[in-house]
């Protein structure tokens, strides 16, 4: 029914404009008494084969939603019903910004992709802890942090502090994002040394706390081999719990859209299929090099079972979708889960 009569609709208006029209009517409906139940029977695989261990946190399943999709904390209680086994909001800066131009948000049904320069678009990591201090369910949150769009690369570190200890007693594991296209500069962070002493600090930040919560980088696609081994080694020096692989990239090779299009939708990350190659790629080589001494979160293409499992097989502890799920709709966790079961991962 969603790809067929709901999706069409949906692809009718503009990305950004019908993102805010789901999630109001999300909240809308999960508010009615009994809505949230149908949707659990719907899209939940309750199977305990399915759970992972992972940072001393128990995961009901290994499929979650990737950072991007909840920005502001604004519908993880109500998103949880779709079966989700964890979600990542963000990502927060300290200060609200109002992101990039508009439109900013692009797609590519003919190799089922997006192209996005959203800018770290956000209310702020103040307003998020509010709607997080009222969480209703139990779903696992991992918080994805970076920098205003405004705060100089020198001083990126203050950024990550302040996210950090704001949302310490509100999420469950925390991301620290350098590998977004959208905002200017950013991605020179993930260069051997700033990056060191970046995750160095929220390290120590966390070292400080009684109860610590694991630590992982998020990385681009687009890093070649050695740029990886150095995350493998920054990896081992900082003793950060682990690595999300991959975000979306700038690559635009091998697109079926006419290039003309292409051009004319301008600069941002690409996400959806044309990333699943890569982002398998990335998850091997990472799991190869380091000899599975971390943990993997593998995300970038995931839209059908056999992709998750196929990120599953290249080392991938967890997996996560977006743009899968807005092109494959809700029941693609349900797919996943099912699969997963049935090739017994």
């Amino acid at each position: 029914m969603y790809k067929l009569i709901i999706k069409p609709l949906f692809f009718l208006v503009q990305p950004e404009w019908i993102h805010h029209f789901v999630f109001n009517l999300i909240k809308s409906l999960c508010s009615i008494p009994g809505f949230p139940a149908i949707v659990k029977s719907m899209f939940v695989v309750n199977d305990k084969r399915l759970e992972r261990t992972l940072f001393g946190l128990t995961f009901p399943n290994p499929v979650g939603l990737a950072a991007g999709f909840d920005k502001d904390a604004k519908l993880f209680d109500e998103l949880a019903y779709f079966g989700f086994g964890f979600i990542e909001i963000g990502t927060l800066t300290p200060k609200a910004q109002p992101g990039n131009e508009k439109p900013r948000m692009f797609r590519l049904p003919d190799d089922e992709g997006l192209i996005n320069r959203m800018g770290f678009n956000n209310g702020g990591v103040d307003e998020a802890v509010v709607r997080l201090k009222n969480r209703k369910t139990k779903i696992i949150v991992g918080g994805n942090i970076g920098k205003n769009k405004v705060t100089p690369n020198e001083e990126a570190v203050h950024d990550y502090e302040k996210c950090f200890e704001a949302l310490f007693d509100h999420v469950d594991y925390f991301v620290v994002n350098v590998s977004s296209p959208n905002t200017p500069g950013l991605r020179a962070l993930q260069d051997k040394e700033p990056l060191t002493k970046l995750l160095f600090r929220v390290k120590e930040l966390n070292a400080q706390k009684k109860n610590p919560k694991a630590i992982l980088l998020k990385i681009a696609p687009d890093l070649t081999n050695e740029q990886l081994d150095d995350i493998v080694e920054i990896v081992k020096d900082t003793k950060i719990d682990g690595v999300i692989a991959t975000n979306t990239t700038i690559d635009r090779s091998s697109l079926k859209t006419d290039s003309s299009k292409v051009e004319a939708m301008g600069a941002g990350g690409l996400s959806g299929k044309p990333l699943t190659k890569r982002s398998v790629e990335v998850v091997k080589y990472l799991s190869d090099k380091s000899n599975k001494s971390f943990p993997i979160i593998g995300v970038g293409g995931i839209h059908t079972g056999k992709d998750a499992i196929d990120m599953l097989k290249a080392g991938a502890s967890l997996i996560q979708v977006y743009t899968g799920f807005i092109y494959e709709g809700p029941g693609i966790v349900n797919n996943i889960n099912k699969e997963i079961l049935k090739n017994g991962l």
